[in-house]
């Protein structure tokens, strides 16, 4: 009996260590299928303020819950996608962008890693160009050095 217990016990805090807490489910009733579609759209293209890489959508946060209710209600009112994204823009910065807009500010970011391949491949470049500049064929005494280290 006390085994049946302790089997019990230890599965029960199996089951507890590996439960997932389930997420609230917004509900939203959409007119038509289009502005289903655009919700959508805009919560997956819309990073939450709080999360480091979750858009609207796969956030939990009670900021992510307030701002996905923010952008339905401005589906509702009429409002075009573009006014929405400049409002969220407006309000908590380029970062709510996954595609923030090419400017000064974002030059490196969008043209960076094109710099770095081109800086990779001329330091290649040089160091394959230095490494044929340096091997020489050997002469004959060296090669009489080589086979002598050989043969031992």
């Amino acid at each position: 009996m006390r085994l049946l217990t302790c089997i019990s016990a230890f599965w029960l805090s199996i089951l507890l260590a590996f439960s997932i807490n389930a997420a609230p489910v917004d509900t939203y009733q959409f007119p038509d299928p289009v502005t289903k579609k655009r919700f959508q759209q805009l919560v997956y293209e819309l990073r939450c303020p709080k999360c480091q890489n979750q858009n609207l959508a796969d956030s939990n946060s009670m900021i992510a819950v307030d701002l996905r209710k923010q952008v339905y209600d401005m589906l509702i009112d009429g409002r075009s996608d573009m006014e929405i994204v400049n409002f969220m823009v407006e309000r908590y910065g380029d970062y709510v962008l996954y595609r923030p807009k090419v400017s000064a500010a974002t030059y490196l970011l969008w043209f960076g890693p094109i710099g770095f391949i081109l800086i990779g491949g001329i330091v290649i470049a040089l160091f394959v160009r230095q490494s044929n500049a340096k091997s020489q064929p050997l002469n004959d005494e060296q090669k009489q050095q080589l086979n002598d280290i050989l043969k031992d």
